[in-house]
Formats: C-alpha cells, structure tokens, sequence
C-alpha cells in the first residue's frame, strides 16, 4: 500500500499492480494496473524509494508535505511501513519463497538496519528455508509510543507480509532490546488457539493448569506454525531497580529518579519499562503480559512456539541488566566459576535449557501475602520453558558497547558479536 499526499505528482511506468490511497477517508484501495517499471517523483520534497520483490516502500517524512494523511505526528505514528526483506538471490530468480518467515525487530531508537549483518547471515547459512523480515514499523522516535502501539503496529506489519507473501508454514522472532517486548505483544494479537485440534485447550487459559493440559497448548501464531522466539538483551522484567539499568550503578536514589523521570526522556516507552503506567483499575503493562487475559493470550503465544531463547549479556551492558535479559532472580545467576568459554562460540559462557518437566505450576499465595512486580512477572514467565544463554565480551576491545555488539548491530564496530549470530543460526529450528 502506498500513501500519498494528493498534491503530489505520481509517475508510473508499468510494473506490477499497484495500490493506493490518495487520502485516509478513501477505504477502498484503487487498484493501477502497470506493466514494466515504477518510479515515483516528489516536486517538493525528494522521497526514497525502496524496491523489495514486488513490493515498494516510499521512506519519506510525509508529514514535511503538507496536509494529508501524515499531517500530525499521530497519524503518522499509526503508518504501516513494508520493512526490509532478505532473500536468496535464487530463489528469487526462480520465484520460489521458503516457508519459513523469519521477523526481526529492533529495539529503541532503532530500524530495521540494525539487523541487515544477521539477516544476511541467516540466508546465507539458510539459503533455501527461511526469509528473513526486517520490520520497519517501529523506528526513530516512532519507539517511544509505548510497547501496545509498537505491539499492534509490528502485528500489522506480520499479517500484511504474509498476505502479499503466501506460501509460508513456519515463522520466528528475533527480536534485540526494547523489541522483545514489542514482539511478545505482537504474538499475543497474532496468537490463534487450534480450536480443531485442541477445543477445549482454546476455551481456556493456558496458565491456569500446566500439568493437565499444558503440553496441548498448541496454536498458531497469524495462521503460521510458530517454531522459535528469539531475545537479545531484552528487559523482560522492566528497568526499574533491581540494577535493572546497570549504568546507575544501583544507587537507590538515581534508580528512582530514573523511574520518575523516564517519560520524559523515552515517552511511554519509558512508562512501560519502568511499570510507571498502573492505576487503580490494572498493573502495568509489563506485568500484564506475564500472564494470559481474556483478550490477549501472552503466555499461550509463547508456548506456542517450539523454543523460546533469551540471550543475556553477564557484563558491559550498561542499558539492560543480566537478570531483566535472563528472566532470572538475582539469585538465580550463574556463579562466575561456573561460567566457562566455548572455543566455537568465544563469547558464549553459559547455556542452560529447561523442559516441560522443569516448569512447575505457580506457587499459591497466601491471602496476605504480596509479592512485588518482578517477582510476578518472572513467575508468569517462567510458567513456560526457556532457554537462556548467557554472553560475556569481557575480554574484547568492544565489551563497552555490548549492548549493540551482541546484535552485531554494525559490523565494522561489533564485529565481535559474530559468534553469537553464528550461535542463534545453528541452533535455529527451521
């Protein structure tokens, strides 16, 4: 879909169909038939445009041209944008799509770039099995809208990519930072139960009884089997105390100003990563989605999937904490004797796997007995099994930037991330 200010002069040479909206009150998309090859002209403003396999991508500040349907700042955040697709040159040329769709998602104040070093490798090493999606939903100062709009805005995007790609079976996230979250609100939207299968599984909640029905819990994620959920240096547990944003150093003092003052800096992202959003009528939304509601299944989506896997950085990530990262308490880390170096994997220092059989019900509470929020919600997140490995650039020149170098997020600066990305394919399940 493209949108455009009405003003704007249009040049078409024929390609592929094309649809387009010359203003938001149009629902109907006019459909323009074309032959050959596409290019589009802005008098007064110069746009990009982006050619993926059939689909087009104008990357422009639309709210620079006047009135149309970008003309404030919230309309323009509720803008679909197409992303970055990664494909086997092969399979394009024989016009063949794997069936396995792979989303990546970037964390705050990110874009779809972020994971271009990744993407790449994951085709080269997949050639024939996965394409990989770079969503570009959420990007720039669009990731301060908070985690449900950036959640809604990403489901969006998925449902529009495998409307104009059909074939696919199987789908996956990979997901760096504050994309994580976004990616676990977006399941939940995109979460379908297999009422066929299992219909009295899909009536229920899938927290309320792990022994009795959880191993059925099955469904699918926007009509696709879901095989893994990948996060890389999430906080999963928020960024309020706990050392939860390690560049405060743990001071009380400054991690309370921070949970104060966050909104100003992040938006309502920072609302949502601090669980400075509750009231009276519900706990925020971090806490909320450890747990499954009537109108949203978190943690169902999340059992759905074959793996989930939570890469953490121990060291030198001084925007998210080991135990956020790790869905860990405290207490729970790995001892430093116990970490140790894989010779494949370097930075790689600890890996542990749980099962279904290591997932145990929720402890009961006693009527007067109150727990925090983070404890609340790594007991709704660990309801089902992950895996967690944990990473450590110590002895690299980059340890400084973990943060980013874990992702790889630039190569030439994080190339010492390498054999994580290396690690995530390898154990990929396609």
């Amino acid at each position: 879909m493209i949108f455009f200010h009405s003003n704007s002069p249009l040049i078409i040479k024929p390609t592929y169909p094309i649809s387009w909206r010359s203003n938001c009150k149009q629902k109907t998309p006019v459909l323009i038939p074309t032959i050959k090859h596409f290019s589009c002209k802005f008098r007064k403003k110069k746009g990009l445009i982006q050619y993926k396999h059939n689909c087009i991508v104008i990357m422009a500040c639309f709210s620079k041209m006047g009135n149309g349907c970008f003309r404030n700042k919230k309309e323009k955040t509720q803008a679909v944008a197409s992303g970055l697709d990664v494909m086997n040159d092969a399979m394009v040329e024989a016009k063949l799509n794997p069936q396995h769709l792979v989303i990546m998602v970037n964390g705050l104040i990110g874009s779809a770039s972020d994971w271009k070093f990744a993407a790449n490798q994951f085709v080269k090493q997949l050639p024939d099995k996965v394409m990989v999606h770079c969503s570009q939903c959420n990007t720039a100062n669009l990731t301060f809208d908070g985690v449900d709009l950036m959640g809604e805005r990403l489901a969006d995007e998925v449902s529009n990519v495998i409307s104009c790609r059909p074939g696919f079976q199987k789908i996956s996230f990979i997901a760096h930072s504050l994309g994580g979250l976004v990616s676990r609100y977006a399941i939940g939207k995109l979460y379908e139960p297999n009422e066929t299968a299992y219909p009295s599984v899909a009536k229920k909640n899938c927290t309320e009884d792990i022994e009795s029905f959880g191993r059925d819990c099955t469904g699918r994620i926007a009509g696709l089997e879901p095989m893994n959920f990948v996060t890389v240096a999430t906080p999963h547990l928020g960024s309020r105390g706990h050392r939860q944003l390690p560049f405060l150093c743990g001071v009380l003092f400054l991690e309370k100003q921070a949970s104060q003052t966050a909104h100003l800096i992040a938006g309502r992202s920072g609302k949502h990563l601090f669980l400075m959003d509750n009231n009276e009528a519900e706990p925020p939304l971090l806490v909320r989605m450890a747990s499954d509601s009537y109108e949203l299944k978190f943690i169902s989506a999340l059992r759905s999937f074959k793996r989930r896997v939570a890469y953490a950085n121990v060291n030198y990530d001084h925007v998210v904490g080991w135990s956020t990262s790790s869905i860990r308490r405290l207490r729970e880390l790995p001892k430093a004797n116990l970490l140790a170096h894989d010779k494949k994997y370097p930075h790689i220092v600890h890996v542990t796997h749980e099962t279904l059989d290591d997932v145990r019900l929720m402890p009961s509470y006693a009527e007067n007995q109150t727990i925090d929020y983070e404890e609340e919600m790594i007991r709704g997140l660990t309801q089902v099994p992950w895996e967690r490995v944990d990473v450590s650039f110590r002895k690299s020149r980059q340890k400084y930037i973990a943060h980013n170098t874990i992702q790889v997020k630039s190569y030439w600066l994080n190339s010492d991330g390498v054999d994580v990305i290396y690690h995530m394919i390898d154990n990929f399940l396609v």
